[in-house]
């Protein structure tokens, strides 16, 4: 028997037995990695942007609720881990780089067209990690320098990943909510 026909009664058994059939790849969520790559290149030109022109602190009053400042953030999401000794930089870059693979992964078994709200979401989602692991990588810290507030209460700064990260998962939960209607309407 040759190698071709082996590789193909491999496959058909595969398919037989109830694995996953990998979508073409134009047809994925993969389809959506272009939305990744956007997100990391604006996230990397907005912080070169801001290091060059902004000094450290620096503040530019955009609008009442809207400031541009530069600052760093060493830890994660509200300075979590932020005073800890350095190691957390690597803890952060390797969880970026997991869950970034885990959610590739989930995007290559996607629809692009079916589930194109969830793909758009998880496209977004690790755009953000990978803008922020590269700060990590480059600078040993993450560039925030939007700064949101009312009147004396401040949100922590943050930056184009984080934004990414947040939308990405507002569509997760968008796209949660419409399959269980989806799913509500379906059933008798």
């Amino acid at each position: 028997m040759s190698e071709a026909n082996n590789n193909a009664a491999a496959t058909a058994a595969t398919q037989r037995a109830g694995a996953p059939r990998l979508l073409p790849v134009g047809a994925s969520g993969w389809r959506w990695l272009p939305l990744t790559a956007a997100v990391i290149v604006v996230d990397y030109i907005a912080k070169a942007w801001i290091i060059h022109h902004f000094a450290l602190f620096e503040r530019v009053h955009v609008l009442p609720v809207l400031d541009i400042i530069l600052t760093y953030n060493t830890g994660a999401a509200f300075s979590f881990l932020a005073e800890a000794s350095g190691w957390q930089r690597w803890l952060f870059v390797l969880l970026a780089l997991a869950v970034s693979t885990a959610l590739i992964v989930w995007l290559r078994r996607l629809s692009a067209r079916r589930h194109a709200l969830l793909a758009c979401g998880l496209a977004l989602i690790v755009g953000g990690a990978l803008g922020n692991m590269l700060d990590r990588l480059l600078r040993g810290r993450v560039v925030d320098f939007i700064h949101v507030h009312w009147r004396h209460a401040y949100f922590p700064a943050f930056n184009v990943a984080d934004s990414a990260i947040t939308v990405g998962a507002v569509l997760l939960l968008v796209d949660a909510w419409l399959e269980t209607r989806a799913a509500r309407r379906v059933r008798p």
